[in-house]
């Protein structure tokens, strides 16, 4: 079992998916949960393909956290 970071992001209307240590695997879906779904799928299917030729199977590397940042809002500019 192995386990890979799949980036989900928002696009025009719909959704994409990629995950970044299996180049060129990727699906789009209508929500996160279709999307996410589809690109279970996909990456099956990636993963049997490159067994089939006899590749070796990517090890997963990619990390992704997240950084909290206070936005601070920009000052009004007094004009006159």
């Amino acid at each position: 079992m192995r386990r890979y970071l799949v980036v989900v992001e928002k696009a025009n209307g719909n959704y994409g998916a990629h995950a970044p240590d299996l180049p060129g695997c990727a699906a789009l879906g209508d929500t996160v949960d279709e999307t996410v779904q589809l690109m279970r799928e996909a990456m099956e299917m990636h993963l049997s393909a490159i067994a089939e030729d006899g590749d070796p199977i990517p090890e997963p590397t990619t990390l992704a956290d997240y950084i909290e940042i206070d936005v601070a809002q920009p000052a009004k500019r007094k004009t006159g």
